[in-house]
């Protein structure tokens, strides 16, 4: 068992939240502007894992998309939020904030 491990887990199971949260905030989304805002945010995840987590909320109906047309390659394929989506995203991050609070609890040392 590994720091490295166990800090990667964590990241893996917030990264639906994460997600629908960048999208819900854009209010649509190209898949490479969510990677860099989750670089940014120290949460990097490959194409490898995004694209396919994507393509797995847009089959649970939580997504949609559109294509966009690019002056400077393939047209361009842009997330937003259903109105399911929109749902699920709320309930996660009222657990989130629960699993959060609790955490701080069991947590703080002082």
């Amino acid at each position: 068992m590994t720091i490295e491990n166990t800090e990667s887990q964590m990241r893996k199971g917030l990264l639906e939240l994460c997600i629908l949260g960048i999208i819900r905030k854009e209010k649509e989304a190209y898949p490479s502007d969510i990677a860099e805002q989750l670089k940014l945010a120290k949460l990097v995840v490959l194409e490898g894992t995004l694209y396919p987590l994507l393509t797995r909320l847009k089959n649970a109906g939580m997504l949609d998309y559109r294509w966009e047309e690019s002056p400077s390659g393939p047209p361009r394929k842009y997330y937003s939020l259903t109105g399911e989506g929109l749902k699920f995203y709320t309930q996660l991050r009222n657990s989130w904030e629960e699993l959060s609070t609790s955490v701080h609890h069991l947590t703080n040392t002082i």
